[in-house]
């Protein structure tokens, strides 16, 4: 792969180059991705979306959009400090088609910014939900229908291929979505492949599937034009990753790993006395111990414990990156960065603990399985609704319910997997509020 390739501006339905020497630094366009992603919709909406804790009313536990925000700084650091170094190694990227360090972390960020956008209600429950409810539950009866790889898709539905044709679909009047920048997608797609064959190798990038098959034909166009290198023969569809898909993983890793065990410790889920005996491996080079003891909340002590814990890092994925970029460039690095990072033992005694004291914590659990029924209960309400209002034998319940659909949403598709995965689409951009709201509606729930 070649980084002037990989760094494409093109949008889809360009007719003609975009050249970064012709940008105007003052509006350049992997910066214009960003603005398009934070004005969207489907990133508004993760405001009221679950990080760790779901449906939690507390003022201090991040949500989706908090979590989304910070992985975008994160990223937009490592991606600036990769930048420089890469810029410095191959000058020719600035000299002859005129990138910057700060255009990677302008990429890092745009796509860190929108690595959650396709993720359902109820945390990673929610994308469970789905799969079940089409895997054992009474979505069962659409198999015999489908092809193997649309049946693969909704019964391992995957946020990252819902967050791909969050930013690319198009609509009447609204062709190609929010039309981001090529690099940006392709630093967008952690997991450039189809459903299926399902985690064929070890290789990070086919550990999960990337797009739908609906999106297939872009999803390639872009790979193509980025210069990725593809994996699979035959029918089957996959790529290495984009080198910055790397970093954007790094920003997201380091993110949940020390802030949701700072939300742990917050809540009370997590004693104070785990911070400093977990987190002082990777703050001990860059702790002030003086500071740290004038620190007399809990929470700025955390905070700033976590602040350097984040710090730390972010130089470690630095490093790993540049020194595999030459191997990541020949599509040679099948891991994630923080599998080779020299604080991995640390940070796999965090999530650990993390799994233990918050993921398993009963409110989790209970709230979790809140979200199984209620994104049940309305898959099966609208699937129906749907399906045979397309069939021409809607019931006077089915027009009712289909009157609950956005207007975006009602839209007629051509193929039972098309408004299978219509209606999953609009369930998964459902906050956790609204999501409660309907299913209170349609079982005439007055509270």
């Amino acid at each position: 792969m070649k980084w002037e390739q990989l760094l494409s501006l093109k949008r889809q339905g360009d007719t003609s180059k975009r050249l970064r020497k012709e940008q105007d630094d003052l509006r350049l366009g992997f910066e214009v991705d960003y603005d398009r992603i934070i004005f969207s919709a489907a990133f508004r909406s993760l405001q009221d979306k679950t990080q760790v804790i779901p449906l939690s009313k507390t003022d201090f536990v991040h949500t989706r959009l908090t979590h989304s925000l910070e992985v975008s700084v994160v990223g937009r650091s490592i991606g600036r400090l990769v930048g420089k170094k890469i810029i410095e190694k191959y000058p020719y990227l600035q000299e002859i088609h005129g990138f910057q360090a700060n255009d990677f972390g302008a990429i890092v960020a745009a796509a860190s910014l929108a690595h959650d956008i396709g993720n359902p209600p109820f945390g990673h429950s929610g994308e469970k939900a789905i799969g079940e409810y089409f895997s054992i539950g009474k979505g069962q009866k659409y198999k015999d229908q489908l092809t193997n790889k649309e049946w693969q898709d909704l019964i391992d539905y995957e946020g990252n291929a819902n967050g791909f044709s969050v930013l690319t679909s198009s609509r009447p009047g609204n062709e190609g979505g929010l039309r981001i920048s090529y690099a940006t997608l392709g630093a967008f797609m952690k997991y450039p492949k189809e459903s299926l064959p399902k985690k064929p190798t070890k290789n990070i990038a086919d550990k999960k599937y990337g797009f739908f098959q609906t999106d297939s034909e872009f999803f390639q166009e872009v790979a193509e034009e980025l210069g990725m290198i593809a994996n699979k023969t035959g029918k089957d569809i996959g790529f290495e990753r984009h080198p910055l898909a790397y970093l954007v993983e790094a920003a997201d890793d380091i993110c949940y790993t020390i802030i949701d065990f700072e939300d742990g410790i917050n809540l009370g889920l997590v004693s104070e006395d785990y911070a400093l005996e977990y987190l002082i491996k990777l703050v001990k080079d860059s702790i002030d111990a003086n500071k740290y003891n004038t620190l007399t909340t809990k929470e700025d002590r955390i905070s700033y414990l976590r602040a350097l814990a984040i710090g730390s890092l972010i130089n470690d994925a630095v490093a790993v990156f540049i020194e595999n970029e030459s191997a990541i460039l020949e599509g040679n690095f099948p891991y994630a960065l923080t599998d080779k990072s020299k604080y991995k033992a640390q940070m796999d005694d965090i999530i650990k603990l993390s799994v233990k004291k918050i993921y398993q914590s009963r409110e989790v659990i209970e709230k979790e399985l809140t979200g199984y029924q209620i994104i049940n209960t309305l898959l099966d309400k609208f699937i129906t609704a749907f399906n045979n209002n397309y069939e021409g034998k809607a019931s006077n319940y089915d027009q009712l319910i289909l009157k609950l659909l956005p207007e975006k949403f009602n839209i007629e598709k051509e193929s039972l997997y098309h408004q299978l995965l219509h209606i999953c689409h609009f369930i998964s951009l459902l906050t956790d509020g609204n999501a409660l709201i309907i299913y209170n509606t349609v079982n005439a729930n007055k509270s």
